[in-house]
C-alpha cells in the first residue's frame, strides 16, 4: 500500500484475473502512480491477437502486432463522455424517466459487481466462483464481504 495510513482495505496496485469461460479479462490498477501501461495513467485496453486497441477518456489508438496490421494514429476524443454521461444522469434523476439513460442501472450494477469480484477475492485470498443465478459466490467467506459492515449501527434503507 502506498498509503498504509488511510482507510484502504484494497491494495492500491492490484492485478485480478477473470475468466469468464469465453474469454479472460484482466484488470490491473495502480493507484497514485502516474504513466502505466501504455504510456497512460488510465484506461482500458483490448488485446487481441492482430493488435490492442488502447482507450481513455482523451481517446483512442490501436498499436499493431507485429506484420499484423496497420497501426492507427492516436484518433483525440470527438466531446467529453464523463461530462456528457453525468449530466444524462442527472437528468434522468430529475426527470425520473429511466428511459432516457444513456447506460442502464443493470450495466452499472454489473460493472460494480465485477469490481468488487476482485476486491473480495484479494481480501478472502482465495480463487472465487461467481454464481450467477444466486448473485452470490459459491464461497461463504467471501459472501460475507458482498454487503459492507457500516459503522454506528447505520442499515441501509431497503427500497
Amino acid at each position: 500500500m502506498a498509503y498504509p495510513d488511510d482507510a484502504s482495505e484494497t491494495p492500491d496496485t492490484l492485478a485480478t484475473v477473470y475468466d469468464f469461460g469465453d474469454f479472460i479479462m484482466l484488470w490491473e490498477h495502480a493507484q497514485a502512480i502516474d504513466n502505466g501501461n501504455y504510456g497512460r495513467n488510465h484506461g482500458i485496453a483490448y488485446i487481441g491477437n492482430n493488435g490492442t486497441l488502447v482507450l481513455d477518456r482523451g481517446g483512442w489508438e490501436v498499436i499493431p502486432e507485429k506484420d499484423r496490421m496497420e497501426a492507427v494514429a492516436p484518433v483525440k476524443r470527438s466531446d467529453d463522455g464523463l461530462a456528457n454521461n453525468t449530466k444524462n444522469f442527472i437528468d434522468v434523476v430529475k426527470s425520473r424517466d429511466f428511459s432516457k439513460l444513456n447506460a442502464s442501472i443493470q450495466a452499472g450494477a454489473t460493472v460494480a459487481t465485477v469490481c468488487q469480484m476482485g476486491n473480495i477475492a484479494y481480501r478472502t485470498g482465495k480463487k472465487l466462483t461467481w454464481d450467477k443465478q444466486k448473485g452470490l459466490f459459491t464461497d461463504p467467506d467471501a459472501n460475507r464481504l458482498i454487503t459492507p459492515e457500516y459503522h454506528n449501527n447505520y442499515k441501509l434503507p431497503k427500497i
